[in-house]
């Protein structure tokens, strides 16, 4: 069980950091150009606790656990990354389909966004699996 937590906090850590770095410095403007009006001055730092608790046990349930100690990487990167597809996806296209002006070219980004940050997050997570499940 402790591989489990292991892989779960690598997960964690790595999607944090990732998402700190892109939301925080990188695509900050322009999801300011994009969305300002809409954004808060300060993020609801409870909200965001819960999204990063559990996303990560989105993808250990879906990517790593399934794949991590008898497959190799393609499968556990294949299963995160459609992980990450399919809920960013369905956070953007929502907004399109429900928001006034939502822009386009943004939600494409934070799909693309959620693919990238969902396999290198997973990566982390098998890598710790693997290594804990070694020991």
């Amino acid at each position: 069980m402790i591989k489990y937590f292991g892989a779960y906090a690598a997960t964690t850590v790595v999607m944090l950091a990732l998402d700190l770095l892109w939301l925080g410095v990188i695509a900050k403007p322009l999801y300011q150009q994009g969305i300002g009006h809409l954004m808060a001055e300060r993020p609801n730092l409870a909200v965001a606790a819960l999204f990063y608790a559990l996303f990560p046990v989105g993808l250990m349930i879906f990517a790593v656990a399934p794949n991590g100690l008898m497959s190799g990487w393609g499968k556990t990167i294949t299963a995160a990354a459609l992980f990450g597809f399919f809920t960013y996806a369905t956070y953007d296209l929502t907004n399109l389909a429900t928001l006034k002006n939502w822009p386009v070219a943004l939600a494409l980004m934070d799909v693309i966004w959620g693919v990238v940050v969902s396999a290198a997050s997973a990566a982390a997570g098998k890598i710790a699996l693997d290594r804990l499940a070694a020991l």
